[in-house]
Formats: structure tokens, C-alpha cells, sequence
């Protein structure tokens, strides 16, 4: 009889018991950031120019002392090492891509390079190609 009585509780006890209340879905999306948060490159949008001061993406430069990221707003060429171009690239504003996620990449090459300067040139081509791949940056070799 005391069995009876306890499977009775226990199966009341369980018919009682409210299942978990489904998750409502989140109406906030994460959002990305830093470059993930700039839309795809878009080709449309390049201009067609004839003066590299109509590009108005960011600009770097490969040189023999690192790359060159080219400031045309002051005019002014920051020398970075090949590891602190995406940090340099992420802080830049939303405004910096109006073609979305491409850099315009081209490269000083001195008169009469020595064989030391070009694998040096070559290495920094190397090591900001592969960043920027890495990072999912497009690249538009200069003309």
C-alpha cells in the first residue's frame, strides 16, 4: 500500500512540474567590428583615375624599411612593420572605406636596388600579402 501511495505522489508529483520555458530569440544581433564590420570590397565603386589622390580607401606602400601607409589627408607616409598594419587599418574610421575592404597596395622601387634591397623588398611584399589575405583585405595594385 505504501507503494501504491508513493508511485501516486511521484507520478503527480511529475505531471505537476511545468516544462522549461523556451528561449524568446535574442532581437540583438552581435555585431562585428573592427574590419569584419566593413562590407566587401566593391568595384564598382574605384574610381577612374588618373591621380592616385583619387583613391580614397587607405593606401600603403612597400619600401625596403617596411610599408608605407600613406596618409592623404597630411600627406604624410607612417613606416610600419608588416605586423602593425592590420591594428593601424582596424582603428582607421567607417569613413576610411567608402569601397569597402581594400587597400591599394604599390611599391617604391629605388634606382639601382642592390640584390639585398630587393629580397628585402620581396619579404615585406611577402609578409604584407599575406597579412592582409589573412585578414580578408582585398588588394588593387597600384597602377
Amino acid at each position: 500500500m505504501r507503494t501504491l501511495i508513493a508511485l501516486i505522489l511521484l507520478g503527480a508529483l511529475v505531471a505537476c512540474t511545468k516544462p522549461a520555458a523556451p528561449q524568446p530569440p535574442t532581437t540583438e544581433e552581435t555585431k562585428p567590428e573592427g574590419l569584419a564590420a566593413i562590407p566587401p570590397a566593391d568595384r564598382t565603386q574605384y574610381p577612374n583615375f588618373h591621380n592616385l589622390k583619387d583613391w580614397k580607401n587607405p593606401y600603403l606602400v612597400i619600401r625596403e624599411d617596411g610599408i608605407g601607409f600613406v596618409d592623404s589627408a597630411n600627406s604624410e607616409v607612417r613606416i610600419l612593420k608588416p605586423d602593425d598594419v592590420i591594428p593601424v587599418l582596424t582603428a582607421l574610421p567607417d569613413t576610411a572605406w567608402p569601397y569597402g575592404l581594400v587597400v591599394m597596395v604599390g611599391q617604391v622601387d629605388p634606382p639601382n636596388p642592390t640584390e639585398e634591397t630587393k629580397a628585402q623588398l620581396r619579404k615585406n611584399r611577402g609578409l604584407l600579402m599575406g597579412t592582409l589575405k589573412e585578414s580578408k583585405v582585398q588588394v588593387y595594385e597600384a597602377p
